[in-house]
C-alpha cells in the first residue's frame, strides 16, 4: 500500500504541476497577445498623430491648393466650383418659394413662406423614397417620378401659404452629385455617386431635364437656382446670421464652400458681379497633402475599392459599384474626417489585431470581416460609453460582431481606438476650417476690427457626434490663439433645404420689379 500511496503522490503531483505549467503558458501567451494589441494601438496613435504643427501644415496646404484652384480649371485637386451665387440672402425676402433637395437615395421637397424681417413664417416639407430601378434606368423616368412627387406636394398647398395671381411658383434645386455649372439655374452631370448610374442624363443638363419632366406632368414651376447642398448650407446660414462667411458639411459626407472676392478668382470670365463677391463650392474631399497623416488602414481602403468583390449579381450592378468605389478613391481628405468612414477604420484596426494579437480570441468573428458593417453612429456610442462597465462596449460587440463575451480591458482599449481615430478627424477638420480662414484673411486680427466670423456646419457627425464635435472646437481655438474669440461655430441643422429656398427668393425673376 505504501507503494501505491507513494505512486498515487507522484502522479497527483506531476498533473498539478502540468495544470500549474499550462496555466503559466496560457498566461504567457495570453500577455504576449496583449503586448501585440498595444502595440498595434501605440502605432495607430502615433500614425494618427496631428500635433499643431503639423495641423499648421494641413491648413497652409489647404490654402495654397484653394488659391491654385481658383487660378484655373484642373489646377488643384480641389476643384474650386464657381457656384454663380453671388447675391446670398439678406433677410428682406419675401413670398413662396419651393425647394427641392436630391442627394440620394431619398429626396425632399418644401414650400417656404418668407415674410421678410419676420422671417420664415411657415415651412412644410415631405421626404420620398425613390425606387432602386429608377436609380439605374433612364432620366427620362428619374425626372418623371421626382416631377410627380413635387406635383403632388404641390397639390396639398393649404391658405398659409400665398403665390401672388399671375406669378409663377420658384424652385431652389439642390443637387448633390457632381455636375459642371454653367449659370445659376443651370448645370451639366459630370458623374453619378451614391449608387446612381444613369447613363443618358451624364453631361446633360439636369435643370432642363427636371424643366422637361415638370412640362410633362404639367407643373408650372421654374428652376431658379441650382445648388448642393454645402452652398445651400451657407445661404440658409447667411439668412439667419449676416456673419456667415463660410459652410461645411461634417455628415456621411464632407465638403465646404464660403464667400470668396470676385477679383481672388482668376479662372472666372465672365462679367464681374454686382455684388463683387462669389460663393466657392470647394469640394474639399478631394484634398490631399502630404502632411495629412495616413495609416495603413486608410491605404488599404483606397487598394481594396479596386476589387469590389466577385460575388455580384450583374454587369450592371459591376459598374455601379466600380463607379462608387473609384469615387471613394478621390476623397482622401473625406475619408479621413467624414462619417462614412471613422467607423470602417475602426472596424480595419480591429480586423488586424483580431489576425495578430488574436484580439477576440482564437477565432475571428466572421462579421468582423464584412466592410463597413461597422458604422460611426455605433462607433460614437461605445466612445460615448460612461457606465463603470463599459456594456454599451459590450453590447455592440455582441449585437454586431456576434463576440458575446468581452473583457472589461478589451472594452477600453476599443475605446482608446475610437478616440485615436475620432481625434484625427475633428483635428483635421478643424485645420481645413483654418485653411479656409487663411484663405479670405480671417485668421489674424486687424486693427478696429472685432466683426465676429461666423461657420454654418450641418451634419450629422458634427451634431450627433459629441466627441468630435468638442474636440473640432478645442483644436480651432489651439490653432487660432487669441483670434478664436472672433471665431464662431453655429449648428445649422438642415440648411441646405431652406437655403434652396432662400437662392431661389434671393434671385427670383420678380425681385427687380419688388425693388423697383
Amino acid at each position: 500500500m505504501g507503494k501505491v500511496a507513494v505512486a498515487a503522490t507522484v502522479v497527483c503531483t506531476a498533473a498539478v504541476c502540468a495544470a500549474a505549467a499550462l496555466v503559466v503558458r496560457r498566461q504567457m501567451q495570453s500577455s504576449g497577445k496583449w503586448a501585440k494589441a498595444e502595440a498595434i494601438l501605440r502605432e495607430l496613435e502615433d500614425k494618427c498623430g496631428a500635433p499643431t504643427a503639423k495641423l499648421q501644415q494641413v491648413a497652409d496646404a489647404m490654402t495654397v491648393e484653394m488659391h491654385a484652384g481658383l487660378a484655373s480649371e484642373g489646377g488643384s485637386k480641389l476643384k474650386m466650383l464657381i457656384s454663380y451665387v453671388d447675391n446670398l440672402p439678406t433677410g428682406d425676402e419675401t413670398g413662396l418659394f419651393y425647394a427641392l433637395d436630391l442627394g440620394g437615395t431619398n429626396f425632399r421637397v418644401m414650400r417656404v413662406q418668407l415674410g421678410g424681417k419676420e422671417g420664415v413664417i411657415k415651412q412644410e416639407s415631405e421626404e420620398v423614397s425613390i425606387p432602386p430601378h429608377l436609380m439605374v434606368g433612364s432620366s427620362h423616368e428619374l425626372f418623371d417620378f421626382i416631377a410627380t412627387a413635387l406635383a403632388k406636394f404641390v397639390a396639398t398647398e393649404g391658405e398659409e401659404f400665398h403665390l401672388p395671381a399671375g406669378k409663377q411658383r420658384e424652385l431652389g434645386f439642390t443637387f448633390s452629385f457632381p455636375i459642371r455649372q454653367l449659370s445659376l439655374a443651370s448645370g451639366t452631370l459630370i458623374k453619378w455617386t451614391k449608387g446612381f448610374l444613369i447613363e443618358d442624363a451624364v453631361g446633360e443638363d439636369v435643370v432642363e431635364e427636371l424643366t422637361k419632366a415638370m412640362e410633362r406632368v404639367n407643373l408650372d414651376m421654374r428652376v431658379a437656382a441650382l445648388v448642393n447642398d454645402t452652398v445651400g448650407t451657407l445661404a440658409g446660414g447667411k439668412y439667419s446670421n449676416p456673419d456667415v462667411i463660410a459652410a461645411v458639411i461634417l455628415g456621411t459626407g464632407s465638403n465646404a464652400a464660403y464667400v470668396e472676392r470676385a477679383h481672388a478668382i482668376p479662372k472666372w470670365q465672365g462679367l464681374p458681379p454686382k455684388t463683387g463677391e462669389m460663393v466657392i463650392n470647394m469640394e474639399w474631399g478631394n484634398f490631399r497633402s502630404s502632411h495629412l497623416p495616413l495609416t495603413e488602414y486608410d491605404i488599404s481602403l483606397d487598394a481594396e475599392s479596386l476589387n469590389p468583390g466577385e460575388q455580384l449579381l450583374c454587369r450592371r450592378t459591376c459598374v455601379r459599384l466600380l463607379s462608387f468605389f473609384f469615387w471613394l478613391m478621390e476623397q482622401i481628405f473625406e475619408k479621413l474626417v467624414s462619417g462614412m468612414y471613422l467607423g470602417e477604420i475602426v472596424r480595419r484596426v480591429l480586423c488586424r489585431m483580431a489576425e495578430e494579437a488574436s484580439f477576440f480570441g482564437d477565432i475571428i468573428p466572421p462579421k468582423l470581416k464584412i466592410p463597413f458593417i461597422l458604422r460611426t453612429p455605433d462607433m460614437s456610442a461605445m466612445h460615448h460609453d460612461s457606465s463603470s462597465d463599459l456594456k454599451v462596449v459590450g453590447s455592440k460587440l455582441k449585437d454586431i460582431l456576434e463576440v458575446p463575451n468581452s473583457s472589461l480591458k478589451m472594452r477600453k482599449m476599443i475605446i482608446e481606438i475610437c478616440d485615436i481615430v475620432t481625434s484625427r478627424g475633428a483635428r483635421l477638420a478643424a485645420a481645413g476650417v483654418l485653411g479656409i480662414l487663411k484663405k479670405i484673411g480671417r485668421d489674424t486680427l486687424k486693427e478696429g476690427d472685432n466683426q465676429k466670423s461666423v461657420i454654418a456646419l450641418d451634419g450629422g457627425l458634427f451634431e450627433h457626434y459629441t466627441e468630435f464635435r468638442n474636440c473640432m472646437s478645442s483644436t480651432l481655438k489651439e490653432l487660432l490663439g487669441e483670434v478664436a474669440e472672433y471665431i464662431v461655430i453655429e449648428l445649422a441643422n438642415d440648411g441646405s433645404g431652406i437655403g434652396a429656398a432662400l437662392l431661389a427668393a434671393s434671385h427670383s425673376q420678380y425681385l427687380e420689379v419688388q425693388e423697383s
